[in-house]
């Protein structure tokens, strides 16, 4: 299936463990090469770029990487200079920090960094994102929804980096009680499938479009696919959505799912 390549992707919901067991960090670590890996952490999410920069930096330092660089890249000017993209070339990993995904790809988007980040990807490197940079990952995101009852004009979504395609990410997922607007996401194109990722929760995306559960709470995948009622395109602002059937996985640590098939899995 062209929709996925060689890459990996470790899509994060948020809040992952930075003082414990860091499973999630250290798996990142793991899969970007151990002690021989180089990573670049990107900052553009963040209004707090040192802080956030200088918090990661450190935290893989001490897992053991082999070499870590931060990259603030604040404006696409800077996205698009040769010596940025040169740095960013050298990764065998990247993680992107939370904040506000539309500083992502407003930045990003477009630019040489980001054709650099595909191509990166296309070679097999790990691609992170956590939050805000969880939310970037596939070809359509959510920028802003309320939670609760799945109403028309609730939801706000934009173009995202396009690594993951036909699907749509939710993240902070059940801590912020976003199963309503991840169903009105996927309502617009039941073709998509809605996955809501808890924080200290993380999917890994494999080549083949296998993904795999990594953390202490769970993912939830919604597919539309088999609804036969749905008034999605009928109803006025402020009307709640009719969806139905619509089927859900809920998984935690040893499941995993296929998005080519639709299925869920044991890990093996």
């Amino acid at each position: 299936m062209s929709d996925y390549v060689d890459g990996k992707l470790l899509i994060i919901g948020g809040a992952e463990d930075k003082k414990g067991e860091c499973k999630i960090l250290k798996r990142f670590i793991q899969e970007s090469g151990g002690r021989e890996s180089i990573i670049t952490v990107l900052t553009a999410a963040t209004e707090y770029p040192e802080q956030v920069g200088a918090e990661y930096k450190e935290l893989f330092k001490k897992f053991g990487c082999g070499d870590v660089q931060v990259l603030d890249v604040s404006e696409r000017g800077r996205a698009n200079h040769e010596s940025i993209v040169r740095e960013l070339d050298k990764s065998s990993g990247v993680f992107f920090t939370g904040g506000d995904q539309l500083r992502i790809t407003g930045i990003i988007g477009g630019t040489r960094l980001g054709k650099t980040l595909h191509q990166l990807y296309e070679r097999g490197v790990i691609i992170a994102g956590t939050s805000a940079g969880a939310s970037v990952m596939s070809d359509t995101m959510i920028v802003g929804g309320e939670a609760g009852t799945p109403k028309k004009d609730t939801l706000t979504m934009a173009p995202g980096l396009g690594l993951l395609r036909s699907v749509v990410i939710d993240q902070h997922f059940a801590q912020r009680g976003r199963i309503g607007r991840l169903l009105m996401a996927i309502s617009q194109n039941p073709y998509v499938l809605g996955v809501g990722i808890d924080e200290d929760t993380a999917i890994l995306v494999h080549a083949d479009g296998r993904f795999f559960v990594v953390g202490s709470n769970t993912v939830t995948v919604v597919d539309a696919s088999p609804t036969i009622a749905s008034n999605v395109s009928e109803i006025s602002p402020g009307q709640a959505l009719v969806l139905t059937p619509v089927l859900m996985h809920v998984l935690s640590e040893g499941y995993g799912f296929d998005l080519k098939r639709r299925v869920a899995h044991l890990q093996p």
